[in-house]
């Protein structure tokens, strides 16, 4: 039996226990029904039920027999048991449709969720499905060679926030970043430094043809003789490699102070350099050939990836004597297996999708099972302003920068406005939008939803423990309902979210959440001259409010109290 709904575990058990026992004891059903074949979950249509059910589907089959048939048969005998069931308070009815039977809980049912809200708080949502699993999430990751881009900076909302709902669901996750300290870019960082600083002491002084031209390292060369003077202008291959771990230093510091400001926290930054340093690469090749998966061709060193589902082979070690850039890559993840990671999840930008294959062969091949990585490609942003694109060029270093976006927009609206499609949909960001203090402003529209309750809550000036003594029974129009079952929602979103591994399901949930208290608050007065109904409507939107909280918490995004 499988549940992909909301219900308290003491409801859950009663209706599948119910469900269960009725269709085993079903005589067209014997020897075919097993409990394996029961999943429940939301009817797809909300206007259909609370719970559904496509068991008909699943044994018309053998039966040879048509599905709305036998879920017509099935459901009457599901009420024809309710009426003689404790459960016929909290079921209302039993219906088939098109072959699925679906469930009508009663208000009293819809109504624990309220309770359930209460007594979780900021917990609320969460489940210990992960059982404290070990998970590594590594995003962003971009080299030091500038400050973070747009496409850095969605990567960063995403990897943090898909942290905090696998967190949610009782998993142990570890945010990490890599560094790639070393190599070609990090030497073109340091000699386009170079280039600069002799240009700043007066020198005519070529500037690289492949440097990056951005506005940001003259600044970083002006700072660099601020801090040395003339001592290193000579230029000597000693000389080059100190303004390259010079440069590294100056914009990780910068990436990690733009990525605190932007709500991200990494709880380990790892080297590319260290790694080299470790000997790991060479230990991890000398385990590839001790499996008879490295051979040599054309003076290079090849890795068997074909076997293990890659389009082609790939060259580890060049002709040179050089690592490709994926040698390094595949030690990287052979170490974080050996940090007891169960899975580890890798964001990385839309140029990337090449790199997929080859990582889950190298993981297969250093003895890990495909799916204990999971590659997600996050598609890119494009910033409108006024309607217009905003252009960008990584290489002349004309690019909007994520503190550009922060400075802007704000955090909160930057962080949602970029988790507003799916991963592997292209983004569009309007910054004008996102500024706007009006409802068709998402972010706003959320936020206004918590800071409102919160404007009700102190209007009413109850105490939080009158408000718990409420008598709930009193909630029952249209609109509360409606809410009840909003509410219900989140937990399994909280759940969903986690298996696609995206926020986006977080997103159109609160926004819906959000929709429906406004519906509500302007069908119903909150406060009233009827005390106890005011008690009871306080005590739902006070569920609201925390529902609300707890979902913005988990985008990292902030939950206002006035606005």
């Amino acid at each position: 039996m499988r549940v992909a709904l909301y219900l308290t575990g003491k409801m859950e058990k009663q209706i599948l226990g119910f469900i269960d026992r009725n269709l085993s004891g079903l005589e067209r059903l014997k020897g075919l029904y097993s409990a394996d074949f029961l999943f429940l979950e939301n009817p797809r249509d909300p206007s259909h039920g609370d719970i559904s059910t496509n068991i008909a589907f699943r044994l018309a089959k053998p039966l040879k027999i048509n599905p709305a048939e036998l879920a017509k048969e099935i459901a009457k005998a599901l009420t024809g048991a309710l009426a003689s069931s404790p459960l016929k308070s909290t079921i209302d009815a039993v219906e088939p449709l098109n072959g699925f039977i679906n469930i009508r809980l009663s208000a009293g049912a819809l109504r624990q969720v309220l309770k359930d809200i209460r007594s979780g708080k900021e917990k609320f949502g969460h489940n210990d499905s992960g059982k404290g699993k070990k998970i590594q999430v590594e995003f962003v990751s971009a080299n030091p060679t500038g400050t973070l881009s747009v496409a850095h900076a969605r990567q960063a909302a995403f990897g943090d926030s898909l942290a905090n709902i696998i967190k949610a669901n009782g998993f142990d996750v570890t945010r990490e970043y890599y560094i790639n300290d070393e190599g070609v870019q990090i030497t073109i960082l340091g000699q386009s430094i170079y280039a600069r600083y002799r240009q700043e002491i007066g020198d005519q002084y070529e500037f690289p043809e492949n440097g990056y031209k951005g506005e940001y390292i003259k600044e970083m060369a002006e700072e660099f003789r601020k801090e040395h003077g003339d001592k290193y202008k000579a230029g000597s291959a000693e000389d080059l490699k100190v303004f390259s771990v010079w440069g590294c230093h100056y914009l990780l510091k910068e990436i990690r102070q733009e990525l605190l400001d932007f709500g991200v926290k990494f709880d380990v930054w790892f080297s590319q350099k260290a790694l080299g340093a470790s000997g790991k690469i060479e230990k991890t090749l000398g385990l590839l050939k001790d499996k008879g998966l490295l051979y040599e061709a054309e003076g290079a060193l090849w890795f068997k990836s074909t076997q293990f589902g890659d389009d082609k082979d790939r060259v580890l070690k060049k002709s040179d004597g050089t690592y490709t850039y994926v040698t390094p890559d595949i030690a990287y993840h052979k170490d974080k297996f050996e940090r007891g990671f169960s899975r580890v999840i890798d964001i990385l930008g839309p140029d990337h999708h090449g790199y997929i294959n080859r990582i889950k062969a190298a993981v297969q091949a250093l003895g890990y099972p495909a799916d204990a990585v999971s590659i997600i490609i996050i598609q890119l942003a494009t910033l409108y302003k006024n309607g217009q694109p905003v252009k960008m060029s990584t290489r002349a270093g004309e690019y909007i920068t994520l503190r550009e976006v922060l400075d802007e927009v704000g955090k909160d609206a930057a962080r949602f406005f970029f988790l507003m499609r799916k991963a592997n949909a292209h983004l569009d960001f309007d910054l004008e939008l996102a500024k706007k203090q009006t409802p068709e402003n998402p972010v706003y529209y959320v936020q206004y939803a918590h800071a409102r309750i919160c404007s009700i809550l102190a209007l009413s000036k109850l105490p939080d423990n009158d408000i718990a003594g409420a008598d709930l029974e009193l909630l029952g129009a249209p609109e509360e309902l409606s809410l009840f079952k909003e509410l219900r929602q989140f937990p399994p979103s909280v759940k969903l979210a986690a298996q696609e591994l995206d926020p986006y399901r977080i997103i159109t949930y609160l926004q819906e959440l959000a929709a429906c208290f406004h519906k509500f608050y302007e069908a119903n007065k909150v406060i009233s001259d009827d005390a106890e109904l005011s008690r009871a409507r306080l005590y739902l939107v006070s569920c609201v409010k925390q529902t609300l909280a707890n979902g913005l918490t988990l985008l990292g995004v902030s939950c206002p109290a006035k606005m």
